[in-house]
């Protein structure tokens, strides 16, 4: 299994980063603009791009420290695999590290998936910090 994994600080508390990634709101401003989403464990999470349609189980949450999904349907390689957010407060930022892992295998897509969530860290980050996001 191979995993895509990103680290990063973010300049404000956890519970911030932490709303911008479980609530509908939040994910729709730096990452899907096409977004069903509720911060309830079990809750299944829909995010829309263009003929894309990814759903996402929710099945973990713990407030200002750690976010899971499970991806139950969309592209073939994504159905399977989690996708996962650990917040930490460190010096009155949160670190941030990001996996989207247990992949089959590494692919072209793979690949692409990579540079894409490094793109929309960046852009989760931007939000978080300033209040605009880069979401599609």
């Amino acid at each position: 299994m191979a995993d895509i994994k990103h680290k990063l600080v973010i300049k404000t508390s956890p519970d911030k980063v932490y709303n911008a990634i479980t609530t509908q709101e939040g994910i729709e401003s730096w990452w899907c603009k096409q977004t069903t989403a509720q911060p309830a464990v079990g809750f299944v999470n829909i995010f829309t791009f263009g003929q894309f349609r990814n759903e996402m189980k929710v099945t973990d949450l713990s407030p200002n420290q750690k976010v899971k999904w499970e991806c139950i349907d969309s592209i073939e390689e994504w159905v399977g695999t989690h996708v996962s957010f650990d917040l930490e407060e460190k010096n009155g930022n949160t670190v941030l590290r990001f996996t989207h892992g247990d992949w089959k295998t590494v692919t072209d897509t793979f690949a692409g998936c990579s540079y894409d969530w490094a793109i929309f860290m960046k852009s989760l980050k931007s939000f978080c910090e300033s209040g605009t996001g880069d979401p599609r």
